[in-house]
């Protein structure tokens, strides 16, 4: 019997076949849009798929305005953050996030989804979210997805 066969394939920087995939996020929900953006970052659909190596894909997300969100969390959903000095906490709610930056609502949600460290930061650097219809990466040429059919 051969003993190849029962070997495992590890990827590594060199084997892994990335590519650039565009999501439009018009009529999605913020944590269901997140959740499969962030597998698909990490490259978990992928078969060869290991743990401490960059084999996800590229995604681009546009139209990150049209993003929705359930219930009252517009209102409700704050984003905290400190400036660091004493007393500096700050909140802004996902309304207030929104009308200032757009594609930020999505940024944070899909960070906040990828490892804790140095491998999640390289993960995410593999995301670029614009707030409208238009992105700049049309040199990539990139293959549009529907997330719905993902599962």
């Amino acid at each position: 019997m051969d003993t190849l066969s029962y070997k495992t394939v590890s990827a590594n920087k060199a084997t892994v076949q990335k590519q650039w995939l565009l999501v439009d996020a018009d009529g999605q929900t913020l944590g269901r849009l997140a959740s499969k953006v962030a597998i698909i970052l990490r490259g978990k659909n992928k078969p060869n798929f290991t743990p401490h190596v960059d084999c996800g894909d590229n995604v681009i997300i546009i139209n990150a305005e049209k993003i929705q969100l359930s219930g009252n969390k517009w209102e409700d959903k704050t984003y905290i953050r400190h400036t660091g000095y004493p007393g500096g906490q700050r909140s802004m709610t996902a309304g207030e996030l929104k009308a200032k930056n757009p594609a930020s609502v999505v940024e944070r949600a899909v960070k906040g989804m990828l490892p804790k460290n140095k491998l999640g930061a390289e993960l995410f650097r593999n995301l670029k979210v614009y707030a409208g219809a238009e992105h700049q990466q049309e040199a990539q040429k990139p293959t549009t997805i529907n997330l719905n059919d993902l599962k």
